[in-house]
């Protein structure tokens, strides 16, 4: 798996540094516009590699993701470690099961400008990104997005769609670190639980941060 991961890495870094010609920038702007306003649900598995600025594998992860717009999400780590994130729609919720602790924080300060925005925001997330471009490889249309906020955290991020549906994604962060993120078994506009998006932190955990809103409290 480690090769696998590498070896996307490596073709995605060499295929990004060529410019895109009019028509494969506006099929990547076609994508992410229809992946922000008509994709309504979005549910299935995740890889994901967490890559050092040496280009060595430093953590390897997967899991299951649902995502309804607009602003909620969960995102649950199953291996190596169990690891829970939900939004609930006003705040994020992070269960570390092994440290048997949670982490609380406000949905929009925690969630602005980062690529999390992309995934479970409205259309309108869309205008914390520039779009500098696109390109095609291995039948993968890949669109590359800076946050206009300079101080999120990342440099930028790149969307891979193939087949019109979602199925990678790379963030690259202010530390020269690189997350890869495959996407499997993609179900789109279907009904999902809305158990999925709440979140009770278990009686024995400590619980660090507030939650916003009178109505959002720790059960």
């Amino acid at each position: 798996m480690r090769n696998r991961f590498l070896l996307a890495l490596s073709g995605l870094l060499i295929a990004g540094s060529g410019l895109a010609d009019n028509n494969e920038h506006d099929d990547g702007q076609r994508l992410v516009d229809e992946f922000v306003t008509d994709v309504k649900t979005f549910s299935g598995r995740f890889e994901q590699s967490l890559i050092d600025p040496n280009g060595t594998v430093v953590e390897m992860t997967s899991g299951t993701l649902e995502i309804q717009r607009p602003g909620r999400f969960r995102w649950s780590y199953i291996e190596p470690y169990e690891q829970v994130l939900v939004a609930d729609g006003l705040n994020i919720w992070s269960y570390d099961v092994d440290l048997a602790q949670v982490t609380v924080k406000p949905q929009a300060e925690a969630l602005s400008s980062t690529p999390a925005i992309l995934l479970g925001g409205s259309a309108d997330a869309l205008q914390q990104f520039i779009n500098e471009g696109s390109y095609v490889e291995k039948e993968t249309t890949w669109v590359r997005l800076s946050p206009r906020n300079t101080e999120s955290g990342f440099l930028r991020v790149e969307l891979g769609f193939k087949n019109d549906t979602l199925s990678r994604m790379v963030f690259f962060d202010n530390l020269d670190q690189t997350t890869l993120v495959a996407l499997h078994d993609v179900v789109l506009n279907e009904p999902i639980d809305a158990r999925q998006f709440e979140f009770k932190a278990p009686d024995d955990v400590d619980v660090v941060g507030v939650p916003a809103g009178a109505e959002a409290t720790v059960r």
